[in-house]
């Protein structure tokens, strides 16, 4: 096809068995996906997330029409791997928080000194946090994230600018303890 970019080239060849063409087009888009998990999920689930995300997306590859660009395609699959297992971490904690009540209450851990700026990034709102790691971490334009999240541009452009509010504060505040 004329004016496809060779990411989708290779997912098209990998969609009907081209295993070179998979093998090349997981090496070519992972740092990317996995730039966007480290900072949506947890530091310690990075990788699982980011096999999850090909495990599904290699799955879905046959039903791939090339209508947009593959990297959206894909980081929109990695967002929801992300969320997907955010949800299943919070019913978890949930379960543990009721079942930790139910005995003893326990006070809240200490903030440590010093924080960095995952950790800051972290702290912020999912929906925040996605809209900046896309376009300010991960390069996408406004208009590239607003695809991959589903929701309009302006939507994007609000979240990232109360991402950087936000994280403007969370510094400020740590350099004050």
């Amino acid at each position: 096809m004329v004016g496809m970019d060779e990411l989708s080239r290779l997912a098209l060849a990998a969609a009907v068995g081209d295993h070179v063409a998979a093998r090349r087009f997981v090496r070519e888009t992972q740092p990317k996906v996995w730039e966007l998990c480290s900072f949506l999920g947890s530091g310690d689930d990075t990788d699982d997330l980011v096999q999850d995300t090909y495990v599904r997306a290699l799955r879905a590859l046959p039903n791939y029409r090339a209508e947009g660009p593959v990297l959206q395609w894909l980081l929109a699959i990695a967002r929801r791997v992300c969320a997907d297992e955010v949800r299943r971490r919070t019913r978890a904690r949930r379960r543990v928080f009721r079942l930790a009540t139910l005995t003893v209450r326990h006070a809240a851990p200490e903030p440590g000194s010093g924080i960095d700026l995952d950790q800051l990034v972290r702290a912020l709102d999912p929906d925040r946090r996605a809209a900046f790691v896309l376009t300010q971490l991960v390069g996408l334009t406004y208009e590239e994230a607003a695809d991959v999240c589903d929701c309009a541009v302006g939507t994007i452009r609000s979240r990232v600018a109360r991402a950087r509010t936000e994280l403007v504060q969370l510094a400020q505040e740590a350099d004050a303890v």
